[in-house]
């Protein structure tokens, strides 16, 4: 059997600090401390060159468990559906309208952060409730 493998999931994006800082909002997640010698991230991006200046960013879980998260700035902007999105997994194991309850109050909470609520898809027969949400600069991701 093969081993499992860390990853991590990479985000393009137009200002990455500002994306990072809201996913470590969403997931619990932090931003490292600022890079040897630099009492900020301010002041580290201040010693790179115009182009590099706030050009990635990086969020990762505290407890180790998670996936690192990157962010990098690229030149263009969102223009189709994702093919990959993150599902924030809040209501595991509830259903009906218990279920539905906290994924409305964690879709209000994101919402207050900047995230847009694109739909909300109630239980049917064969699926429990998900909200379907944008995050700060657009990107698809689910509340199940």
């Amino acid at each position: 059997m093969p081993s499992i493998k860390k990853f991590q999931v990479t985000f393009d994006c137009a200002d990455p600090e500002r994306v990072a800082r809201f996913w470590c909002e969403v997931l619990g997640y932090v931003a490292p401390e600022p890079p040897e010698g630099f009492a900020t991230w301010d002041e580290y991006n201040l010693s790179l060159p115009p182009e590099k200046r706030g050009s990635s960013f990086v969020a990762g879980d505290p407890t180790g468990e998670g996936p690192r998260m990157y962010f990098q700035r690229v030149p263009e902007g969102k223009t189709a559906k994702n093919r990959v999105h993150l599902d924030v997994r809040v209501g595991t194991g509830l259903v009906g309208e218990e279920r539905l309850a906290v994924l409305k109050a964690e879709c209000e909470r994101l919402v207050a952060l900047g995230a847009v609520c694109e739909r909300v898809l109630l239980a049917d027969d064969e699926n429990e409730s998900c909200i379907g949400m944008l995050d700060i600069e657009g990107n698809e991701f689910c509340l199940d």
